[in-house]
């Protein structure tokens, strides 16, 4: 998971959209037919820029839902969520455990009742497929690796570049800063 904005930019984002709304409302009592294409627009974009920033939360909230204990697991993870997105896996996953427990957990022994299980060598706790594939642009000129299904490669990519990668080979790259998710 991405690390949440810390530089305030939903807040920013949000701020935005609240004063285009303010000024819709304003412009929607000049009913000047002038006026009404450029309040058709600026509603346009508007609208566009509320999809964004939901379907951006939506897809955090999705890989939360999806990988709820992974992203409990440890510290370093806690810290790439917002606190809202915190107190929500937290609420979601003693929800699910409750849930289970009432449902069937209940019936197995108390050391096979935990979901973060790693006994045995074996973790319970699900994780992201690093074999998925994602799209990075480059921020750098630099040298890209990828593993292919019938073989790997390697080339020299330049700054601006957009490549498609599983996520195992595009990590190093995005961790180093020298590319970004699209």
């Amino acid at each position: 998971m991405d690390r949440w904005p810390s530089n305030d930019l939903f807040e920013r984002i949000n701020a935005a959209i609240k004063r285009q709304i303010e000024r819709v409302e304003e412009l929607t009592g000049d009913m000047d037919p002038k006026s009404n294409f450029a309040l058709i627009v600026i509603q346009t974009e508007l609208e566009r820029y509320k999809y964004l920033v939901r379907s951006y939360l939506r897809a955090r909230l999705a890989k939360i839902d999806r990988h709820t204990l992974h992203y409990l697991s440890s510290d370093a993870l806690r810290a790439r969520m917002s606190d809202i997105e915190l107190a929500y896996a937290t609420r979601h996953q003693a929800l699910l455990h409750n849930h289970y427990l009432s449902s069937f957990l209940s019936s197995f022994p108390p050391n096979l009742q935990n979901l973060n299980d790693t006994v045995g060598g074996i973790s319970m706790i699900e994780t992201p497929d690093l074999d998925a594939a994602v799209i990075i642009r480059l921020l750098k000129d630099s040298f890209v690796e990828g593993r292919g299904v019938d073989s790997d490669g390697a080339l020299q990519m330049k700054e601006g570049d957009i490549v498609i990668l599983r996520w195992a080979d595009a990590k190093p790259l995005v961790e180093a800063g020298n590319a970004e998710l699209v």
